[in-house]
């Protein structure tokens, strides 16, 4: 126990050393001359200073602060969000799963049926996800009218959340981007907000598809370049969504069938602005990564027929590789601007020991993993499924309680695609972890294949608790079973 607490306190003083160095050596420096100077002659230096160089000294300040205000692109600030949130009829606990599968054996076979349970049992999904009322049916119902109305309920009642939880209004509105992959109709889900909510007629609207569960934060990404060049005082309507009902695969190919076990009716919508005014959050750094250069990524989440002709996504097995592949690739990029001088020296140190040993021929050495909990109170990964994020919680060295937003938003509400992130944000907050200064990470995965990760910093906690996880965050966290391989 010693031991573990002097290595605590060395890695501390370690940390502290590092990331303030320079504040360091400027104390030390003027320590050094204020030592040798007496106080007679700092007086008489002091007298020797012109009233107009002080003023001078003041012009130059106020000039290299104003020209770095204007060099830098402006602040990008989270208004508020809102997520849609189910009611109990549209429940699909695993009994009525495995009715509804058994009711239809003319599309799924036995065995497959079989997969499916055993999935839904390893799969992280609680008893209380939910999906649509097309889903209810027998067999379900993927005619575009039933799409139309979830795509109505869920979007709808998310950006009544969001708009119920500002006074920001709708004719503020100036940017309305929607994501949605699969299904997209038309008129577009855009038009189909602007007609609900009577936006302006001078509104910019810009509809997302195929994009997958990162979509959402691609769209951050797009109204942050948006805002940045906007006049101040933009806002940006963002809405995340996938719509299920016309995507259910009626075929036994088990790869297509993992969509069917996993994905679940969800929805969020966001209002940011390049204004600090009723901000919560603040966009510190944005990273998205594309390796769909390499076959196996670009096939990795695939809309395909099977050779039945039946449409649905094959899930690569690799999935869960795949996503830490590109989280790798991403986090070289990303790690440099978030994480602290500590460890970026060890980071640096490691690589250079490295390099050292291979030109002597030694064995391979690891590459130091920074602890990215020196830069983030709070990290949500995408809930894309149980083993996205025990290979993210893996390859980050994470511990369960960092985990416990991304694992019980999967248990709850299942993946709900790009809109998970936010889900989990409503979890930190309902749980009244989140306060003023914290910096919270956002990994999302998607189609193509994409790894985002977006940063931000609260800037005022939230008043309530009241969102998604209203009725229900007093039974959270909860015990998952463990998985037993058969």
């Amino acid at each position: 126990m010693n031991t573990l607490l002097h290595v605590k306190f060395l890695k501390t003083m370690y940390r502290l050393v590092v990331n303030n160095l320079v504040a360091i050596v400027v104390f030390a420096a003027t320590a050094g001359v204020v030592a040798r100077t007496s106080p007679e002659e700092v007086q008489a230096r002091a007298r020797e200073i012109r009233p107009v160089h002080c003023l001078l000294a003041l012009l130059l300040a106020a000039a290299v602060a104003k020209l770095r205000r204007v060099g830098r692109p402006k602040d990008v600030y989270l208004v508020e969000y809102g997520c849609f949130r189910p009611k109990p009829w549209f429940r699909a606990p695993f009994a009525t799963c495995l009715e509804h599968a058994h009711l239809m054996p003319y599309l799924v076979d036995e065995e497959s049926v079989s997969f499916a349970i055993r999935l839904l049992e390893r799969s992280g999904l609680g008893e209380e996800t939910c999906v649509p009322d097309a889903y209810h049916y027998m067999p379900p119902d993927r005619s575009l009218s039933a799409s139309r109305d979830e795509t109505e309920l869920v979007i709808f009642s998310a950006v009544d959340e969001v708009f119920a939880r500002t006074s920001v209004k709708a004719e503020e509105i100036d940017v309305l981007i929607v994501n949605c992959s699969i299904f997209t109709p038309t008129p577009v889900f855009a038009d189909m907000v602007v007609n609900r909510y009577k936006l302006r007629p001078d509104v910019q609207n810009v509809n997302l598809s195929g994009m997958g569960c990162s979509a959402g934060l691609v769209s951050v990404g797009l109204a942050k370049n948006l805002l940045q060049t906007a006049r101040p005082g933009t806002h940006v309507l963002i809405v995340s969504t996938e719509i299920l009902s016309s995507q259910y695969y009626v075929g036994t190919e088990r790869a297509m069938l993992l969509p069917n076990c996993l994905f679940r009716m969800g929805a969020a919508a966001m209002i940011l602005s390049n204004s600090p005014e009723r901000a919560r959050y603040r966009l510190t750094r944005l990273v998205r990564t594309v390796t769909a250069a390499r076959d196996a990524d670009y096939r990795c989440v695939f809309q395909e027929e099977d050779d039945k002709g039946n449409t649905g996504i094959r899930l690569s097995k690799d999935l869960a590789a795949t996503a830490g592949h590109a989280l790798k690739s991403n986090i070289a990029a990303f790690g440099p601007l978030v994480l602290p001088a500590s460890e970026q020296l060890l980071v640096a140190l490691s690589f250079l020991k490295r390099k050292l040993l291979l030109l002597r021929g030694r064995a391979k050495v690891r590459l130091y993993r920074p602890d990215f909990r020196t830069a983030f109170e709070h990290i949500c990964i995408h809930a894309g499924g149980r083993g996205v994020i025990d290979e993210v919680q893996h390859g980050l060295g994470l511990s369960d309680e960092d985990v416990e937003a991304s694992r019980m938003t999967l248990h709850r509400f299942g993946n709900t695609s790009s809109s998970s992130v936010l889900y989990e944000l409503a979890y930190i907050e309902a749980k009244g972890a989140m306060k003023k200064g914290d910096r919270i990470w956002m990994i999302s995965f998607g189609a193509g294949f994409d790894c985002n990760s977006v940063a931000w910093e609260c800037v005022k906690p939230p008043a309530d608790a009241d969102g998604p996880w209203v009725d229900t965050i007093h039974r959270y966290p909860v015990q998952l079973p463990e998985i037993v391989n058969k």
